[in-house]
């Protein structure tokens, strides 16, 4: 569901999945939280799990007033941390390829010193352990209250990069029966007890 202005409140602790698995700390600056995002609509983004050691976190995206929906519509969504170890640079699904790949990651400046690297591999011989980026891959898996027929489409991913020294996001969705390059970008505004909190999304 690509959105354009996402407003934020404070991220919690991670306490585990909704089915009730409890799900490793995750650092203080990538934890639990909701989000709320507004195109024509607003959308609510609560991360519910975290476990960086198996590179994985989840979701719900809540869309609010959207004007072909009866109810709002909520999603769930899944996300691979890019570690090489769990998984690479390369996608290899969603209809995306390595070139696609390539493509999306070079637009954000912090990938640049690992071009080489990753054309080479896929980025499985390097340590991104110590890296000041955590990059991701957003997945909305499927409808949970609605059908697919609701007007929305949950065909893409986004590709997402995370600075962990001062708790922006930015991330650019792709789909490739959508217009190409759809930004995303998340700013903090400042530090909370258990990460930072956030001002804005906007889809460019």
């Amino acid at each position: 569901m690509p959105v354009r202005v996402v407003e934020s409140s404070a991220p919690s602790q991670v306490s585990g999945a909704s089915s009730g698995n409890t799900l490793p700390q995750a650092c203080s600056l990538l934890t639990v939280g909701q989000n709320e995002k507004d195109e024509a609509w607003r959308v609510n983004v609560c991360i519910q799990g975290c476990d960086l050691d198996h590179g994985y976190l989840c979701g719900t995206m809540e869309a609010l007033n959207v004007p072909m929906a009866d109810t709002p519509v909520v999603t769930f969504w899944e996300g691979e941390i890019v570690d090489g170890k769990n998984y690479t640079f390369f996608t290899g699904k969603w209809e995306a390829t390595p070139e696609d790949d390539i493509r999306h990651w070079t637009k954000f400046p912090s990938f640049s010193p690992l071009l080489s690297r990753v054309e080479a591999d896929g980025g499985k011989t390097l340590d991104l352990s110590s890296y000041q980026y955590i990059f991701m891959r957003w997945k909305e898996q499927y409808f949970v209250n609605v059908g697919e027929d609701c007007g929305l489409t949950i065909a893409g991913f986004y590709y997402v990069c995370f600075s962990c020294s001062d708790g922006s996001i930015s991330g650019f969705y792709y789909d490739p029966k959508s217009s190409p390059f759809q930004k995303l970008e998340l700013k903090a505004t400042n530090a909370g007890r258990s990460g930072f909190s956030f001002s804005t999304y906007e889809f460019q």
